[in-house]
């Protein structure tokens, strides 16, 4: 009916008032302060490390606060499906992870995988990305990030499974290669895909308007093309 009104077939009456949208009119996560003595130490000595689930749960400000004044990205509500991650070790938040549904279409990935259109359009929900992963900057530990990752990849089926009711055998995400090299997830088995072409979904130009991420992926089973192509 709007695009009737806006197109002059219909008129509607006038709109009385203009409602606040919460999911257009978000406000930034409030700062909450922890202690940032620095943590200084092999791997071994910071066991056990301690991971949870904390969407929908009271350690959710404190993750998007994190992701807000420490991730140099910032904040940005997850789209789509989505689970949230805090890491502790001896009960001090030390690092964060953030997973949300895939993008639509990313060239490099669906080579790799080797899917039709209607392949993708009927199974992208069975992949994840990894829209944040921050260390806090006061934790200096060696291998901790690709640690991290492993018993990701080992558990995140599980908990989208137990929230979403399917399983996901796909992971991905992408790398800045202004800033960053993916060591860590090299060092993790991931695998490098290739480039995004550095433009939109929405874009017409085909021109790039944003900087080229480095395309990364971990299959989460020996079998998960014939999951993602059945």
């Amino acid at each position: 009916m709007l695009k009737l009104h806006r197109e002059g077939y219909i008129r509607l009456p006038d709109k009385r008032n203009n409602p606040n949208n919460p999911f257009i009119n978000r406000k930034k996560p409030a700062k909450i302060q922890i202690d940032q003595t620095k943590i200084k130490a092999g791997l071994a000595q910071i066991k056990p490390i301690e991971i949870k689930q904390v969407r929908n749960t009271p350690h959710e400000k404190l993750f998007n606060s994190l992701i807000e004044y420490h991730h140099y990205i910032g904040f940005c509500h997850p789209v789509g499906e989505q689970l949230k991650y805090m890491v502790f070790a001896n009960k001090r938040p030390i690092a964060c992870f953030s997973w949300s549904s895939a993008p639509r279409h990313i060239g490099a990935r669906d080579r790799y995988i080797g899917w039709t259109k209607k392949d993708r359009d009927k199974n992208l929900s069975l992949m994840a990305y990894n829209s944040r992963f921050l260390i806090l900057p006061w934790v200096q530990v060696d291998h901790l990030a690709s640690h991290l990752l492993g018993i990701m990849a080992r558990n995140i089926s599980k908990d989208w499974e137990a929230i979403y009711n399917h399983p996901i055998f796909f992971l991905e995400t992408f790398v800045d290669t202004q800033r960053f090299l993916g060591t860590c997830y090299k060092a993790a088995n991931w695998q490098y895909l290739g480039d995004t072409t550095g433009r939109g979904k929405n874009d017409h130009t085909k021109k790039p308007n944003r900087s080229i991420k480095a395309v990364w992926g971990y299959p989460l089973s020996k079998n998960f093309r014939s999951y993602m192509r059945a």
